[in-house]
């Protein structure tokens, strides 16, 4: 499995993007100071090389990589886009465990067909602000679920199984 794949909010649906990482990294690093219009525009442009973007789709997807630049970017988020949905975040800064997490949590999720938004938090002042002193670490709706080392693939499926089972039962 490629290691740049995200799970994103597009419109009311959750979809799998290929390449969404390296795009915002360069969108952040060559766009700085451009317009959202201007690094919306990139990002579709970027993206749909790798991604399948059905053409009436293409404003939503638009907007979830402006939405997905601007975490990147440390950008204020609207409230308004606020999906609701669970929300699970991988904290650290982005070294091998880090990134083996992630990948955990993305493949248990996917196992379970938990529709989440899950973020990488990467940022050193967001992680300080967060109170987390140790990488890395698993936040599941609010709750600190493991500080300073990395969980087991069952530990995880522990912590993201009654959240799918919700999700099946309001279906």
């Amino acid at each position: 499995m490629d290691r740049d794949y995200a799970r994103i909010r597009v419109g009311r649906h959750e979809t799998g993007i290929m390449g969404l990482k390296a795009a915002v990294e360069e969108a952040a690093r060559t766009l700085s100071g451009k317009s959202e219009e201007q690094v919306g525009r990139f990002l579709l442009e970027k993206l749909s090389k790798r991604n399948y973007i059905a053409p009436p789709a293409r404003e939503d997807y638009r907007q979830a990589f402006l939405r997905e630049y601007r975490k990147h970017v440390g950008m204020p988020q609207d409230p308004e886009e606020d999906s609701g949905s669970l929300k699970i975040l991988v904290v650290g800064p982005g070294c091998s465990r880090c990134e083996g997490l992630e990948q955990t949590v993305m493949d248990v999720m996917t196992e379970l067909h938990l529709a989440a938004d899950l973020e990488h938090v990467r940022d050193v002042k967001r992680i300080a602000e967060m109170g987390i002193m140790g990488s890395p670490a698993l936040v599941v709706a609010g709750t600190v679920e493991c500080v300073g080392s990395v969980p087991s693939r069952n530990r995880i499926l522990e912590w993201l199984k009654p959240y799918a089972e919700q999700q099946t039962k309001e279906k």
